[in-house]
């Protein structure tokens, strides 16, 4: 009997261990993923805004040549992201698609124009901005009109705001909630190795020397569960990256090197921290304390 006890205690403190391992690791995957989702906020505002533009009308005895000088001349400039020309032939082919019906047959000619449908860069897609470049693509003489869903990019613009002081305010919410769990995970395993830590105070060992090993052993946890949810988050990014390939790419060292040291640098440091006030507080208790 007196064998097994030993055994049956290297088991408890190894299956405490290993508890204590894969509460830190998925906590620490969800610090990663919050800070991938902190990081990408301002990219996918930007992908939402860039994927809406201006429509320019062409004239109509505007030739190909023209409308080619006219799509160099606005991807020039620092505003325009991209241009897709649209043929009056092709306008009128996806209105029939959508209507269902050939409307040129019935009218006998195509009432549509050609027109360019351009793309800007997200910082020129404020009210303002908007406004002139209007009247810029106005003096085209190529153009006839110009057409742009004001109302849509004003509750784009007003959503992305909104959205971004909420996304800060829940993040700091989440990593209060984060600092939490690792606190009370670190604090319940030192918690069962009090007697441990009085034992060790008893015998004359001093406050730095009993700190030690829990330091280390914590600072384990943290590098270690920081580790396996990089890998985790490194695999779920290189699994989606063609879905988001427009927001989050594996190959954006940036963003992912960025996340993977606050993922190592937070584990390390709240698993020290509480480890430290953890240890500190039962070395403060009487044996009789250590009950309660």
């Amino acid at each position: 009997m007196k064998k097994k006890r030993p055994t049956k205690l290297r088991r408890r403190l190894f299956r405490s261990y290993i508890t204590a391992t894969i509460s830190i690791t998925l906590v620490l995957f969800l610090v990663g993923l919050m800070s991938l989702l902190v990081q990408n906020a301002g990219r996918l505002s930007d992908y939402v805004r860039e994927h809406v533009g201006f429509t320019l009308v062409l004239q109509d005895d505007v030739r190909d040549v023209e409308v080619l000088r006219l799509q160099k001349m606005l991807s020039a400039t620092p505003y325009v992201k991209s241009t897709e020309y649209i043929n009056k032939e092709d306008a009128a082919v996806t209105l029939a698609n959508d209507l269902g019906e050939d409307f040129v047959d019935f009218l006998g000619f195509n009432p549509l124009f050609s027109s360019l449908d351009v793309k800007l860069y997200a910082p020129y897609m404020d009210t303002d901005s908007l406004v002139v470049l209007e009247k810029n693509f106005l003096q085209y003489p190529q153009v006839k009109e110009v057409y742009y869903q004001r109302d849509l990019v004003r509750v784009i613009n007003n959503n992305v705001r909104r959205i971004s002081l909420f996304l800060m305010i829940f993040a700091l919410l989440l990593l209060f909630i984060f600092t939490a769990l690792i606190n009370n995970t670190i604090r319940i395993s030192i918690y069962s190795q009090r007697f441990v830590i009085n034992t060790m105070k008893l015998v004359g060992a001093t406050r730095s020397f009993i700190r030690k090993p829990f330091l280390w052993k914590s600072i384990a946890y943290g590098l270690i569960g920081g580790l396996i949810a990089n890998i985790t988050i490194l695999l779920l990014i290189y699994s989606y990256q063609k879905d988001f390939k427009e927001i989050l790419d594996i190959r954006q060292l940036d963003t992912v090197g960025l996340t993977f040291i606050v993922v190592l640098v937070f584990g390390v440091l709240i698993s020290g921290l509480s480890t430290y006030f953890a240890v500190n507080k039962f070395l403060r208790l009487k044996f009789d304390e250590l009950y309660y």
